[in-house]
């Protein structure tokens, strides 16, 4: 139980990094906070600094989700855990899941900035590739396919959220694919998707009104910031 309570904490930490707080108060003196949608994604960070630093935000976070579920989950695990499965590599998949949740969790909750930060789908992204690399394809092309049609980073990242379980799905019981821990990894891919969901809910609004900002050029805002007196 305290391996357990280990990784869970070292995810939520490595999650709450604030990359893009960060990169904006070292590089421009102010809070990306304050700028743009107030958001602390790699989204904002593309509007307002540029898309060199959106990729590289965007990237970090990645990278987070990443960590949390091949190093984190991989370093601490404990066979003597207190999960009871077919396989042993059922029960890694289980710390998997629990570390990227928690790396996901300090994202947008991040310890190191007043609990307010990003969106989570970066991070999520990188939970996706260290757990399911054909699910993370998948979800990655339906948000460039939406992202591309409509201009909509946050219409791309729902669709991409609700992408993963239902390619879940698909694949196991119409293709008959074989998904190690299918059973359990379905029900978590749907948790995380609402979570998701839910921390769009704002943009979800916005795009209902059709005041839901789009992202009209790659190369984002290119100019000197002005930070404000």
């Amino acid at each position: 139980m305290i391996n357990l309570m280990l990784v869970v904490v070292v995810s939520y930490i490595i999650g709450s990094i604030p990359t893009s707080i960060m990169l904006s108060k070292w590089r421009h003196g102010f809070d990306i906070r304050t700028k743009g949608s107030g958001n602390a994604g790699g989204t904002n960070v593309f509007r307002v600094l540029g898309w060199k630093s959106g990729v590289f935000v965007i990237l970090m976070d990645a990278m987070k989700g990443i960590l949390a579920t091949t190093v984190v989950a991989r370093l601490f695990w404990d066979p003597t855990l207190p999960f009871y499965n077919r396989t042993p590599f059922d029960d890694f998949t289980i710390i998997q899941m629990i570390c990227g949740g928690a790396a996901i969790i300090g994202h947008v909750w991040t310890i190191f900035a007043g609990f307010k930060g990003g969106k989570g789908i970066a991070t999520a992204a990188g939970m996706l590739i260290g757990i399911a690399p054909t699910e993370f394809v998948v979800s990655a092309i339906v948000f460039f396919i939406f992202f591309f049609a409509f201009r909509y980073v946050s219409l791309g990242s729902i669709m991409a959220a609700i992408a993963f379980p239902l390619t879940l799905v698909v694949r196991y019981n119409l293709f008959s694919d074989e998904i190690h821990s299918y059973h359990t990894l379905v029900f978590f891919s749907i948790g995380i998707a609402v979570f998701l969901i839910y921390s769009h809910r704002e943009n979800i609004k916005r795009l209902l009104q059709g005041t839901e900002k789009k992202i009209t050029s790659l190369k984002g805002k290119t100019e000197p910031v002005k930070v404000d007196e």
